[in-house]
This record gives C-alpha cells, structure tokens and sequence, in this order.
C-alpha cells in the first residue's frame, strides 16, 4: 500500500500534465557511479511545495567527448545514490562512554568537529607530524589530498592505487612512460587485432562497450584472455582461459616465440628502445649489469643521462646511440676498447626466454603449446602484413623526418587481472616489452597515450628521501608518493628501516607508487615500525571490501593496549554513507554525493584525456548538499586554512582561499607558473589553454561548457609522443612534462639493476638491511621473468588446489552501489561460480551451499554451475556481500544473508620462512596481492542454515539516516511503503 509524502498533492498520472506549480530543469555535470566520469544530464523537477528540486532522470550527455551519450545501468542509477537512506547527513561523534565498534554517536556541529580536529593535528604537527596518517579510497582528487599531506608534514598518505592496480601503473610506466587507464589505452578505431587480458566488466565501462562495437562491426577480432569469460570477454571471437598468476608465463613464451620466428619489428625495436644499448657484462665491475655509456658522449639531460653506446652492424664498433647512419647490433657479444665485455639488451632478452617455450607455458598456464604458438604467429603476422600508414609528416626527436605515420594493428588491454598478483609487476614489464617488440607503442591501431603521458622513466617526481623530510611544523621536502629511480630515493632510515606507516618506498617495496594501504591497520596496530595517532579514511571501507583479512581487521580496530587506550587512539571516517567501516570511527564526517559538489577530474592527478589531446573535466552541484553535509575537498581546505599550512595561508597566516572552488580556481603549481588544477579556460578573461592566469570565471566557463574541456593536438603531435620532438618541445611548454628529451622504451631496467647490485653489497650508496638482500637481489631482475605469487609460494597447492579471484559486476562499482534500490535488483546477493566438473568432482550440485576454505580462513556461501570458468578457478562478484546494519539494509537483506565477502579467505600477511611475516603484496611495488589466494570447496551439510557465513552483529542506524525506509518513484511523486522492506 503506497501513500503520498505529501498531502497536498495528489499521486500523479505521468500521462497527465505535469503537476501545478512544477518546474523542470536540466544541468550538466559529470557521472561519479564509477571512475569513468562520464558526461551526464541531471533532470530535476521542483514540485512547488518548498521541498525544492528533486532529481527526476539521468542521462549521458550525447555533447560530452567521453562516452557521447552513452550511460550504463550504474549512471542512470545515481538518483537512488542520492536518496539512498543510508546518507549520512551530519557530524557525529562517538558517544563518551561507548565502545569503539559499537556504532554508538551523537550529532555534533561542524565548528566542534573543526574544534576537535584542528586542535589533535596542530598538536601532531607541533610534535611527530607522522603521527597523523591519511589514507584514501576509490577518490578522484589525490593531488589535493596529497597536497594536504605533504604540507602537513606527514609522509603517512596513500590512495587506493596501491591494493588496486599499482602494478598495472607502475610496471607500464617504468617500461614504456605510460599506462593503461587514465593514461593511455588501445586504438580500436584502427586496430585488426584486439587483445584483452585480465579485464574486469566495468573498467572504462561506456567508451570501451562502444569502441568494442565499433571495431566488432568493422571486422576487428578480438581475442580474450581470462580465467573467466563474462562482460567484455562474452563477445570475444576467441576465449582462451588461463590459470590465474601465470599471465607472465604466457608473455615470456610469445616474446620468446616472436624472436625465434623473427615476427618483431626490428626498425621500432632498434630506434625506439634500449635493445640496441650495450650492457657491462664484466661481473667484478661495480656496474655489472648497468648500461655502458661514452663519457664523452651527449648527456641530454642531467639528470637522466642518454650518452650510451651501440655496436655499430656496419662498422662492428661502438658508437653513440643513434649516431647518424649507424644501426646497432641487437645481438651478439662483444669488446669494448677498455676490454669491458657487453652485450645489447637485446641479446640479454633472448637469452632470458630461450627457455621459455610454449610447452613451459603449458604447464604453468593451462593454455596448450600449440595455443601459444598459434597466438604469437597471429600476433606478429598481423602486425607486419596488415600495417597502415597515415599521412602525417613529424620529426622525431634525432632529428630524421618522416613522411608518415605507420601502425601495426594489433592493440591490446588489461587491468587488475594482471595487476592484482604478487608477480604483477614482472608480469606487467612481460606485457610491455611484448607490445614493444610487435611494434605498437602510441602508433595507429595499437596503444596509444593520453596526456598528461608519456613521462620519463620512471617520472620526475621523487618521494621523501628518510627521515630528515619530517620535521615539526613543516611541509615534507617532497611529495607523499613519487617515483623512485635508485636507492638514495628511498624513504628509510639510516639502518635502511622504513619511515612511511605502510612501509611504502622502503627496501621491502621499493617502487610502491601508491602506497600500500591494505597494510595500514595492522602496521600501525602492530606499532610496526612505530605506532600513530589518528588515522584519518576517506572513501575507504577498511573494515570491509578494501581489506583482507576482515574480521581480524575489524577485531584490531578495536583492540587496546594494557593501560586501556585504544591501539589505534583516533579514527576519523570521512563518507557519505553508514557502511561497514563507519562503526569503528571516533568521528565521522559526512560527504556529499557527486550531485551536490564541485570536482575537479584535473591534468594535476586523473583527467579523462583522449588519444588526441589534453581533457579535464569537473563536476559541479545541481542539487544543495543533504543536510550538514560538506564535501571533503572543503573539509580540507578548511582545515588546511586553520592549521595555517602554508599552501592554503598568506604570509601573514590568513586565510588564503575562500572555498574549494576558489582553491581550484587560484591555486597555481608554482606563483606565476600558470598552471593549476584545471586547463581550461585560463587567463583572466579565459582565453587560454592549458597554461594561462587564474580566471575568476573558470567554474561558471566549464559549466557553460558541458564540465569539460578538450584541447585538440594538431595530427602531426598525436603520434609515437615517446621521441615526436614537435610534441616534446609543445608538452614542455605547456608544462606537460618538465623536459624534452626522448623516453626510450626500457626492455632491459637498469633501475631494477640498480637494486640488485645495492642487494649484492657493489657500489657505495645505500644498501639494503641483510635480512632483505636476498628478497631484492632476487624480485629486482632488470629482465622480466616468472615466479608464482608469493601466497601460492606460501600454500600447499595439493590441499588447497583452486585459485579464487574476484571481480566487479558490470552494474556496480565496489561497496559504492550494492546499496543501490534499483542496481540491487541486478545483483542482491553473490554466489561463488564453480565449472560443472569441478563442483562435481566434489558432490557439488548447482545451487547448493558450500564451504570454502584456504589456510587462513573459511566462508560458506551458495554454489552456482558456470561453463565460463576455466576448471582450475572459482570465482564471485566483490562487494556484494555486505554486513548486517551496513548501508541502511534490512538484517534480513540478502546481502548479509545470502552475500558473502571473499577477503575473508585473503590474508593481509604471509608467513616467511625465517618465522617472520611480509606483506600479502608485490615485493616491487607493493600491491596487494588480492588474486593469488589458493581455496577447497565442500559441500555444506544439508541441516546447516541456508545463510552466508561469517555473519556479524548488526550495527543500530546512525543519527541522521533514514534505516529502514525507503524512496519509491511512483507517477512522479516520491511515496513511502507501508512495512519493512527486503
């Protein structure tokens, strides 16, 4: 029975006329239902009864360059996000008295809040700023967040990269300066060829469905690679499965096959990467493994030198790289005129996967020899035989002038499939070097980078160098999160001891780019290496979805020390609803939704850049934030304002900028520099791009302007960017990157050697700690290679024989949408997917319950039957199960009933054979390792409960939502149900 919120209006028949005294409109802004960020139309209806406007419809912006129009399930559902009555509309604080977990608060005011929080950081910073640690979830501003940080003093920050796709970031950018994602992707408007691995449904949702199709229709096959074929791999002309953790296998043995049949494009290879660079093979030499380079030669640029040396095929001798008329050997071995042996890279290459064959692969991938071969020969074929040419003159950076542009066809894609093993980043370089070697980097038809990349290798930005960065009541020397090139970058101690909470950047895991979260809570409950204060989440479900472990994770939230106190003394939760990690905050601040604030999706951090130029987007309020809700952004400029951090103050320590918005609009990288957050609209009368004086009219110009702003590269700068001397010299002006000369493809790392021979005790700089030079001497190979992760190192693969993997359904986007009353009709509970022969096996029928168990933990969940996993694998959606009082769900929801959270399976630590534990994560970088965990199944006795387990006390609704009712739209007005809703 459904009655009218208002008495004043009747239910309305949408065939009538609208309803007397309605007004309709409609506002641009951008979609924020995933990392997308598509453009979308809000329509709002004001009903003329003082509630004011509501919003009515969503719709993608046919004008926006992204996804043209298109919106998927998630971006036409935002409107139940913002009337979710799991919204969290006020301030609270932990009830004085209550435990911590109990979910117990009280509302207070935002200057009380400012009062609590600007006194316990102020007091942090005066002391220990380390104390204080800031971590971030699935944001879209971590130039600002990181900026806090930084001018905080703290080097304690992370975002979410880390136990995400750090690997994918990372191993792409110290191999070709650019990355899949935000910052480059595969040309299918002119590939024949397309390759996808280990993609999950929902990664670059609208603009990869619609460039599929197109490529589809043009006759352009497609290839997929996964353990499990759902979403884009269900239309794949060609499913291969693979065992999970073994895709570098598979790269090894087609680089190794490309070699041997000659299938690889020597001209690209040779001019545009390090093949050709001689490499000191004498094994007593200090730079053993390093790249041989003429003293006398041009250094380019200071900072990374380019005086290296090729053997000469003509002359068979050394000479400079690129010399004129030269051509270098990329095989052989050879004498320098001091008697140094060297090899080219290349040769180094060939030798690495000589034992590479299809038939090794087999064994570890699943995928049979004949497969890989077949796979390769394809590849390489198509790449030669059906190259295009376009005709765009350019120069590259040596100075040779060439005619045209030419690709070869064959693209390819992959995320966190790839990314989210503890061998991902070997596996990443593999996948690389592979595009690399058919010939395929940022040309026509193959991958192709977006701005702000490609950037140096690894990019300019450095971390804190140790504990000398931290001081009272300063900035850091440098930013939280960077790229570290040699050892003397590392942010450690003089005993090589970390210094950061997560251990990022540290001998343990050294290129860790974006930090490693998942490791936060038990480091600093732990007080490994020492204990903080407060611990400030924003977007982050700790105690849920974003960690492994879970339960002990949640017990370690509430853990005390033996005086009483808690082991983590203060937690602040900065969300815009009651999710699962909520409950263990001693102050909770309320967000807004996407709909009611400004954003900025900005060139300083993650811009929504096409292959044919610069774009940045934003984001602006249609609606007025719920309640006492405040964006986070200003929560930030606010306190960054009364803490008098020296970015948000004047010299004389007032305030400095008046909102957020004004911060977007007058913050400027360096005074005079021109360049801010946003490219758009620049100048003070808005008429410049991408560098220009602040413009007091850039929100209301974006506005005007569809929230976005593009800035189309003239043809002859769209193309090989690496060494497009026009488009370097343009990128450097414009302050896309801060130098000019050629980023050379690196199949062989010195970077990577560089920690090896710091392992093996040569040179005099920074060494690691003993206990560790094993573990860098043997991960930090300057050639990529293959090892299982290190949990299937860890198990007993007999007792535990299935690999268990996660991914997100195509309709929601982490814990974010399983809340969401109209995406939960899509998926209201998850099952695990099992193939029919290995649920058989085991007297699994379809549908029944099961346990699941690896050696850390145990789930029961239901048992669904798939042809669409390979027999080796078991599989769930994530996120969907969620935990009883979460989210403004029924107890008797089916999320918490019939839902389960595989991370319960998933250890944050793994124990070492020395008795010591190290992190579950990538030992270069440091991502999580979220793929690699090894599970049996058995079927669940007949008299246990139909109901997912581990189940949780339910939390009471916090002060402030809504629990327990629920918005229908219903012929245009919003009604309320009679009865507890499912």
């Amino acid at each position: 029975m459904l009655k009218s919120l208002s008495s004043r209006h009747p239910v309305h028949d949408p065939a009538q006329d609208p309803l007397p005294g309605a007004r309709t409109e409609v506002k641009t802004t951008t979609c924020y239902m995933c990392a997308c960020r598509c453009g979308i139309k809000v329509h709002l209806r004001d009903g003329g009864d003082g509630q004011g406007p509501q919003v009515r419809y969503i719709e993608g912006n046919p004008e926006h360059p992204l996804n043209k129009g298109i919106l998927c399930a998630k971006g036409s559902s935002g409107i139940m996000k913002q009337y979710s009555p799991a919204r969290l509309t006020q301030p609270l604080r932990r009830k004085p008295g209550t435990e911590r977990g109990a979910g117990e608060y009280e509302p207070i005011s935002w200057d009380e809040t400012f009062a609590i929080l600007t006194e316990r950081l102020a007091r942090l910073r005066e002391t220990d700023p380390k104390q204080f640690a800031l971590f971030t979830g699935r944001d879209q501003m971590q130039a600002l967040t990181g900026l806090f940080a930084r001018q905080y003093g703290t080097p304690n920050y992370a975002a979410h990269g880390g136990f995400c796709s750090v690997n994918m970031a990372a191993g792409m950018i110290y191999t070709i300066g650019g990355s899949f994602w935000e910052f480059g992707g595969p040309d299918l408007e002119r590939a024949k060829l397309f390759v996808m691995i280990g993609t999950a449904e929902d990664h670059h949702s609208n603009p990869m469905k619609a460039a599929l199709s197109a490529f589809k229709r043009q006759g352009g096959r497609f290839i997929a690679i996964n353990p499990i074929r759902t979403g884009y791999a269900a239309i794949a002309d060609e499913w291969i499965p693979i065992r999970p953790g073994t895709d570098g296998a598979l790269f090894m043995a087609l680089i190794r096959e490309l070699i041997v049949l000659g299938l690889y494009d020597r001209d690209f290879v040779a001019r545009y990467t390090n093949a050709g660079q001689l490499v000191n093979r004498d094994e007593a030499s200090d730079d053993f493994g390093m790249m041989l380079r003429n003293p006398d030669g041009d250094v380019v640029n200071p900072l990374r030198h380019h005086n290296f040396w090729w053997w000469d095929r003509h002359t068979q001798r050394p000479v400079a790289d690129h010399a004129e008329g030269a051509d270098p050997a990329l095989f052989g071995e050879f004498t320098m005129p001091d008697g140094t042996p060297a090899k080219p890279a290349f040769q180094l290459l060939e030798e690495r996967v000589r034992d590479c064959t299809p038939e090794w692969a087999e064994g570890l991938t699943g995928i049979p020899a004949a497969t890989i071969r077949r796979l390769a020969h394809e590849m390489g074929v198509t790449a030669r035989d059906q190259t295009l040419e376009l005709p765009i003159a350019w120069t590259d950076w040596w100075g040779k002038e060439h005619k045209s542009v030419k690709g070869n066809p064959v693209a390819f894609h992959a995320m966190r499939g790839l990314a989210a093993h503890s061998n991902g980043f070997q596996t990443i370089r593999a996948l690389s070097i592979l595009m690399s070697l058919l010939g395929t980097i940022d040309r026509p038809g193959g991958f192709r980078h977006k701005a702000p990349y490609p950037r140096a290798v690894p990019p300019n930005a450095r971390p804190p160098k140790g504990p000398a960065s931290i001081k009272p009541n300063t900035p850091l020397d440098a930013p939280p999160l960077g790229w570290v090139e040699t050892p003397a970058d590392l942010c450690v101690d003089d005993a090589g001891e970390p210094v950061r909470i997560d251990k990022g950047f540290s001998w343990e895991y050294p290129f860790s780019a974006h930090g490693l979260m998942h490791n936060v809570i038990t480091n600093a409950w732990r007080g490994d290496p020492y204990p903080i204060d407060t611990l400030l989440l924003f977007m982050a479900n700790m105690a849920w979805n974003s960690t492994m472990n879970t339960a002990e994770v949640r017990n370690m939230l509430v853990d005390k020390r033996a005086d009483g106190q808690y082991r983590i003394p203060f937690i602040v939760v900065c969300d815009a609803f009651q999710s699962e990690t909520t409950a263990f905050a001693d102050l909770i601040l309320p967000d807004t939704t996407y709909l009611e604030r400004h954003d900025a999706m900005s060139m300083l951090d993650r811009p929504i850049s096409e292959f044919d130029g610069p774009c940045d987007s934003v984001r602006v309020p249609v609606l007025p934030p719920k309640g006492e809700c405040r964006p986070f952004q200003e929560v930030l400029v606010e306190l960054g304002s009364r803490l008098k951090l020296p970015a948000f103050t004047n010299a004389d320590g007032s305030r400095k900028y008046r909102d957020y918005p004004d911060f977007i609009v007058r913050y400027e990288t360096a005074p005079g520099s021109g360049i801010g957050f946003l490219t758009g609209w620049r100048g003070e009368d808005g008429s410049q791009s991408l560098r220009g004086a602040p413009n007091p009219r850039q929100w209301e110009m974006y506005a005007a302007n569809n929230c976005v702003h593009h800035h189309v590269m003239p043809p002859e700068h769209r193309y090989m960017r690496n060494w497009n001397r026009g488009y370097l010299e343009w990128a450097q002006k414009v302050g896309l990157r801060r130098d000019c000369d050629p980023i050379t493809i690196h199949l062989y790392s010195e970077f990577m050697q560089r920690f090896r021979l710091a392992a093996e005790g040569k040179g005099t700089g920074r060494q690691p700690p003993q206990r560790l030079r094993e573990r860098v001497a043997t991960y930090f190979d300057p050639l990529p290679f293959w090892y299982a992760p290190l949990e299937v190192q860890a198990s007993d693969t007999a007792a535990y024989p299935l690999a268990a993997v996660t991914q997100r359904p195509m309709a929601m986007y982490h814990s974010w949408d399983s809340q969401n009353a109209w995406l939960r009709q899509i998926h209201a509970h998850n099952v695990l997917f099992v193939n029919p022969v290995t649920a058989r096996a085991e007297g699994i029928a379809d549908e029944d319950w099961i346990w699941v168990e690896s050696a850390w933990g145990r789930v029961r969940c239901q048992c669904r039957h798939s042809d669409a996993v390979e027999p080796g694998t078991v599989w769930t959606w994530n996120a969907i199960g969620k935990a009883k009082g979460a989210w403004a769900l029924s107890d008797q929801a089916n999320e918490s009933e019939r839902g389960f959270l595989l991370n319960h399976l998933i250890k944050e630590e793994l124990p070492t054979a020395d008795g010591h534990t190290v992190s579950n994560a990538d030992p270069i970088t440091g991502q999580a390792g979220w793929y690699d965990v090894r599970v049996r199944i058995r079927r669940a006795a007949d008299d246990e409960p139909k109901q997912s387990w581990p189940q949780f006390d339910s939390k009471p609704p916090l002060p402030g939502t809504q629990r327990r009712t629920w918005r229908a739209w219903f012929a245009g007005r919003a009604t309320e149900p009679q009865g507890d809703p499912r």
